[in-house]
């Protein structure tokens, strides 16, 4: 069999390096003085990581640095004919944008590396030897054209489709003879009866009878990858996993990798199924959809912080749900044994709520404002270079003071740079018929203004522009004080509806650092020429 084994190892491929294996765990969920929490994310590069794929990421992140272990990126990219271009770099760029990067990896290394499975080939060629030396795996020479009319026969017969076993019994002339013919079979592991219980750490003791109700499995194909159930068995235990997290679908299949542990002399690690992540309609969250890849996240200007929030808040795993967690918050709330069986439900609607919160105690953090200050300013040059007057609305302290104005008003820094705001950078567009129509009395408003702004300077306050405003009107017979603010508001923003932040958002940088600049935004807007009056 070890001849056998050798022409099924493709040819070229780098040697895995082996004994390597890290220290094991005996512990269940609570730390334990005899070893490390070792956990993985074992993702398959087929596509880019999305919330799905974030959530179970981050539950083993926080699981690992809540009990001081280490973190783990593995890519299972056995299936060569589905890999898609640059996602192995997506998920490990991604993991590190949502501050959650892995302790070893493909990129970073580590002591049980290589970190992806097309890498490892030989230590799965080794697994199978040794189960087939045992009985406990066996050649398999079924065409795909056999397989296939199987299921087919299956689903006509409205039966769950499975293997027959075909091979399984085959003498060993026999075996000889199909090898002389067929010299690269598929691998298959023998299933046993009365598959072993376990104690899932969220779904409690739980069985399920495999060889009852399916045929058995290929471990080995005849290219000389593995399948995902050789494959991350023996992995997990030449990396010392010592907890595996992953997605309650893989379940029903914990049973037959038991199994495989077994017939291996392995002890296997702890395991805790997650409930799945589903969209508010109950609906799976499907790579289809386009919008719940992160890196779309990222380029519309959600913030990582209220990504990891809100899929942590509308599942389990915490006393209570709360807006509004940062990441260090989450590990020390994290307990796994709060995790419950129950689907989670995700409502992005409510994410933006969950990026202004987010956003707003960045702001409220002068290191963290000072990053968003030049996140700003880069985002102004972009959207509205080519419009800029000068250069003094690109000055840090007057982002700054932007920022402190609308904390707790915007969801996205982006927001910043949207036509409803452009009025702090650029000139508005608004030409004096538009202010005629709403008073005849522009040139006396215009003055007026320009006056209460000269005479208060910087010491203006919002208190003290509200008093003002309210005397502005006075002596102006006809004119409503709401037809002086709606055309102070038209002037200043090029805003014809209110918003309902009231006029002192578009006056206030009037009495910033750069009032000057601002002031001549003013005077244009009115098509008025500043006097100096007596």
């Amino acid at each position: 069999m070890a001849a056998l084994l050798k022409k099924l190892l493709p040819r070229g491929r780098p040697r895995a390096a082996l004994g390597c294996r890290v220290g094991r765990r005996e512990a269940s969920v609570g730390a334990d003085p005899t070893g490390a929490v070792r956990v993985r994310f074992a993702p398959s590069p087929t596509g880019f990581l999305h919330l799905g794929g974030l959530r179970t990421a981050l539950y083993n992140y926080i699981f690992a640095k809540k009990h001081r272990g280490s973190f783990i990126l593995r890519l299972e990219d056995t299936d060569q004919t589905r890999l898609v271009p640059g996602a192995a770099e997506n998920i490990e760029d991604m993991l590190e944008w949502a501050g959650i990067p892995p302790d070893e990896s493909p990129r970073r290394g580590g002591p049980a590396g290589p970190y992806q499975q097309s890498q490892r080939l030989e230590l799965y060629a080794h697994a199978t030897e040794a189960l087939l030396k045992t009985g406990a795996a066996y050649p398999c020479f079924c065409s795909p054209q056999r397989l296939e009319l199987l299921k087919k026969e299956a689903l006509r017969n409205r039966q769950t489709p499975r293997y027959d076993n075909r091979c399984r019994n085959l003498s060993q002339e026999q075996v000889a003879q199909k090898l002389a013919k067929d010299p690269k079979p598929a691998i298959r592991f023998r299933l046993k009866e009365a598959a072993p219980a376990f104690q899932d750490l969220v779904y409690g003791w739980t069985r399920h009878e495999v060889a009852s109700v399916e045929g058995d499995p290929v471990i080995l194909k005849s290219d000389g990858f593995p399948t995902y159930h050789l494959a991350c068995v023996v992995d997990d235990h030449h990396m010392g996993i010592s907890h595996v997290l992953r997605g309650s679908e893989w379940l029903v299949s914990t049973s037959k990798h038991l199994l495989l542990y077994r017939a291996l002399g392995w002890q296997p690690p702890h395991f805790a199924h997650l409930p799945l992540l589903l969209n508010r309609d109950g609906s799976k969250l499907s790579k289809r959809q386009g919008d719940i890849f992160m890196e779309h996240f990222a380029a519309v200007g959600f913030l990582p912080d209220a990504l990891l929030d809100i899929i942590t808040n509308c599942g389990s795993g915490f006393a209570e749900n709360q807006m509004g967690r940062t990441l260090p918050e989450l590990i020390t709330q994290f307990d796994l044994t709060r995790v419950t069986c129950h689907s989670a439900l995700l409502d992005l609607e409510k994410l933006p709520e969950f990026n202004r919160l987010h956003l707003q105690r960045l702001v409220s953090s002068e290191t963290q404002r000072h990053q968003l200050v030049r996140k700003l300013q880069a985002l102004v040059e972009e959207a509205l270079g080519s419009q800029l007057q000068g250069r003094d609305v690109l000055d840090p302290a007057y982002v700054e003071r932007v920022l402190l104005l609308r904390q707790g008003h915007i969801c996205h820094l982006q927001d910043l740079v949207s036509p409803m705001y452009s009025y702090l950078w650029t000139r508005p567009a608004v030409d004096r018929t538009q202010l005629s129509a709403i008073s005849e009395k522009v040139d006396v408003i215009a003055k007026r203004t320009l006056g209460l702004l000269e005479r208060s300077g910087t010491s203006l306050t919002q208190e003290m522009l509200s008093g003002e405003l309210k005397k502005l009107s006075e002596g102006l017979e006809g004119t409503k004080p709401s037809n002086v603010m709606k055309l102070l508001r038209v002037a200043l923003s090029g805003q014809l509806v209110r918003r309902g932040d009231g006029l002192y958002c578009y006056l206030e940088p009037l009495i910033y650092p750069f009032s000057q600049h601002l002031l001549a935004v003013t005077e244009l807007s009115f098509g008025v020429t500043k006097m100096n009056e007596t």
